[in-house]
């Protein structure tokens, strides 16, 4: 019903602002274009419902070579997929390395045995009519063997010419899936240095994400219309949406039949705040949110408020132009062996970022490294296919809606 009522009101919207055309000229145009725009990225925010990471898994290395058991996860298999679908997760993020399984120049060959495992996991969700998400995650972190995707490196024409054409073959093998399938130019992109961003590493990161949108839609196939998933500064909400260099893709090569005013870009995010409490490995800050009893155990900063604010920036700078937000990564560690209520503050936090998500029209994907028990994201046994934290699924739906 809700639904019906949203396509009702947009349509309305629609006539109104064609009669305001009529009288008003080119500002009503722009308005209908605006709200055209909207309503197809509100329609993929609600398909995509609330979602889940598959997290280190296709990213973990061994001497920079990817390998999905190399960081303590077991291979992952169809069930592990068949029970998070079944607790409610309609989006599934598949992060994946290349590193070394990437030849060398000029072709930059990926290894096919890799890229056809990659395939393979994004079948588990997408066979199932989950939409996935697939990216280019650790090549850029400076710390991981075998990284190259370096945007402060003075090499960069042979990272860009090898970025191409690692993505042609990425885009290639995967033209014929359809609108589940969302491709993501890389993860957390940045120089390392955790401060304001600097030029020209900033217009690198530009450059990478449009040569990412122009190579895949050049593939063609479906990749000529597919949602594409690009993010700012090391996937920083400030640093995306405030004053710092970030520069919005052109996407002049997509298919003809995609209405001009519409988009296919969309704008990655992770949200970690406040990291003392949700990503920092200590029992000093256990708690979070007005339910919180003990201020000693709260942190100062980075409440309801704070990330209402957040995600309103986001809001305000893409969502209403019509360019759907993703929230790639979010969550905070168990502390429960600190304080036994910390899963229940865990599950306020997921809670409270899953709905205001929703409110600004944002997509959730809630990250899981597949570790259980102290300053583990896990809401799944990955062995046993269990799941180990009800309350904070529970959550996690009761936000988006879906419980």
């Amino acid at each position: 019903m809700a639904a019906k009522t949203m396509k009702i009101r947009t349509v309305l919207v629609a006539i109104v602002l064609a009669v305001a055309a009529s009288v008003s000229g080119g500002s009503a145009n722009q308005a209908a274009a605006d709200t055209a725009a909207q309503s197809d990225a509100s329609q993929i925010v609600s398909d995509m419902g609330a979602g889940w990471n598959l997290g280190n898994q296709l990213e973990a290395t061994v001497n920079g070579y990817p390998s999905e058991t190399a960081w303590g996860n077991p291979t992952v298999t169809q069930d592990l997929i068949d029970k998070v679908q079944a607790a409610g997760f309609k989006t599934i993020r598949i992060p994946v390395s290349y590193l070394r399984h990437i030849g060398p120049g000029p072709d930059y060959t990926i290894n096919s045995s890799w890229l056809n495992r990659v395939q393979e996991v994004v079948d588990y969700a997408y066979s199932r009519g989950m939409y996935v998400v697939i990216n280019m995650h650790g090549d850029g972190f400076k710390t991981i063997d075998g990284s190259w995707l370096i945007c402060d490196s003075s090499g960069q024409t042979e990272i860009k010419d090898k970025y191409q054409k690692v993505w042609q073959q990425i885009a290639s093998k995967f033209q014929g899936y359809d609108q589940r399938l969302i491709l993501e130019s890389m993860n957390e992109e940045f120089d390392g240095q955790y401060g304001q961003p600097t030029q020209p590493c900033y217009s690198n990161i530009n450059d990478y994400n449009q040569i990412f949108v122009d190579t895949v839609r050049q593939t063609g196939g479906n990749n000529s219309s597919r949602w594409l998933l690009i993010p700012g500064w090391n996937t920083n909400i400030d640093y995306t949406a405030g004053d710092y260099g970030f520069a919005l893709p052109t996407d002049e090569y997509r298919s003809p039949s995609i209405p001009g005013d519409e988009h296919r870009i969309m704008i990655s995010v992770h949200y970690y705040d406040p990291w003392d409490f949700t990503g920092e490995e200590s029992g000093s800050i256990t708690q979070w949110g007005p339910a919180a009893t003990d201020p000693s155990r709260t942190s100062t900063w980075g409440q309801e408020d704070f990330l209402d604010g957040q995600l309103k920036k986001m809001y305000d700078r893409f969502v209403t132009k019509g360019y759907p937000v993703v929230v790639g990564e979010y969550g905070a560690i168990d502390k429960s062996s600190f304080d036994p209520a910390s899963n229940t503050y865990r599950a306020d936090f997921a809670r409270t970022l899953a709905a205001t998500a929703k409110k600004y029209g944002a997509v959730s994907i809630y990250w899981d490294n597949g570790y259980n028990g102290q300053y583990g994201f896990g809401l799944f046994d990955r062995n046993s296919r269990a799941v180990t934290q009800p309350g904070i699924i529970s959550a996690i739906m009761s936000g988006v809606g879906s419980g």
